[in-house]
């Protein structure tokens, strides 16, 4: 899980969770924790910076979207933006027709204050990535770097919505926890090398409060169920990306870290499009 901050909470654990209940408290916590996530993160993902994992795969040395150069006559959307740095580094390298989203108001108003701190303002909405305020075929790349998928229990309809808005022939990047890590527990020493979870258990990951209410989840899903949420969209995969933990990497982010990166993956990159 790309998270660590953890508010008053009764329970944590893996329990079943009501989905829309879950989906709405976790819209809260990534709004009313914003500041204190890019406090802790903002250094490592940049102000204008496209980092896509904690493993640091940087889109300007990846590429996953095409060279920036083709991206500045095409119209771009990112959903799960959180403060939209990617979006920014993007319009910083003359790529203008961008537009990022975010389910949460706090990283939206975060955006607005980065955008005044750079100088390269992002046009940015708040919007559930099930449910994109877009007209259909606006867009020719869509991305998102650890946004929305995990964070809902229909990661189907964010595919569905995606490609809804996708021109034909338009690009579906995104990337997610690999999915091998729930299997593990979420610790970057040696201690997280066990397994102590089958990997085909996919009870979601709660916190919950003293009234036993969602304060956060996330959803588990295998690599399978990945790709046939990606193929029920309508979507066909180009390339599936394991990013390896690179040496000269020696942060340390919940779960992810050099020690565990030598020998686990911990980042999964699928590159879709919409045929036509």
């Amino acid at each position: 899980m790309w998270t660590d901050r953890r508010g008053p909470l009764a329970r944590a654990g893996y329990q079943q969770v009501d989905g829309g209940r879950a989906a709405g408290a976790n819209a809260a916590w990534w709004s009313e924790g914003a500041r204190e996530y890019l406090d802790e993160h903002g250094e490592f993902l940049g102000a204008a910076d496209f980092c896509w994992c904690p493993e640091g795969l940087r889109e300007e040395r990846a590429q996953l979207l095409g060279p920036t150069a083709d991206l500045a006559s095409r119209s771009v959307l990112e959903v799960g933006a959180g403060a939209a740095q990617c979006s920014r580094w993007l319009r910083s390298r003359g790529v203008l027709d961008v537009v990022a989203t975010d389910v949460a108001p706090g990283m939206v108003a975060a955006a607005a204050a980065l955008d005044a701190a750079t100088g390269i303002g992002v046009p940015t909405v708040v919007a559930d990535a099930r449910d994109l305020p877009f007209a259909d075929a606006s867009f020719d790349v869509v991305f998102t770097a650890f946004g929305a998928l995990s964070f809902v229990p229909d990661a189907d309809r964010v595919h569905a919505a995606v490609a809804s808005v996708l021109r034909p022939g338009g690009l579906w990047v995104f990337s997610v926890t690999h999915p091998i890590r729930w299997a593990f527990p979420d610790d970057p020493s040696a201690h997280g090398l066990t397994a102590a979870r089958s990997y085909f258990d996919r009870t979601p990951y709660v916190e919950t409060d003293d009234a036993g209410e969602p304060l956060y989840a996330e959803f588990h899903r295998t690599l399978g169920d990945h790709v046939r949420d990606v193929i029920g969209a309508g979507l066909v995969i180009e390339d599936l990306i394991e990013p390896e933990w690179p040496s000269d990497n020696t942060n340390v982010w919940g779960g992810w870290g050099p020690e565990r990166g030598a020998l686990l993956p911990g980042t999964v990159i699928l590159r879709t499009r919409l045929p036509g």
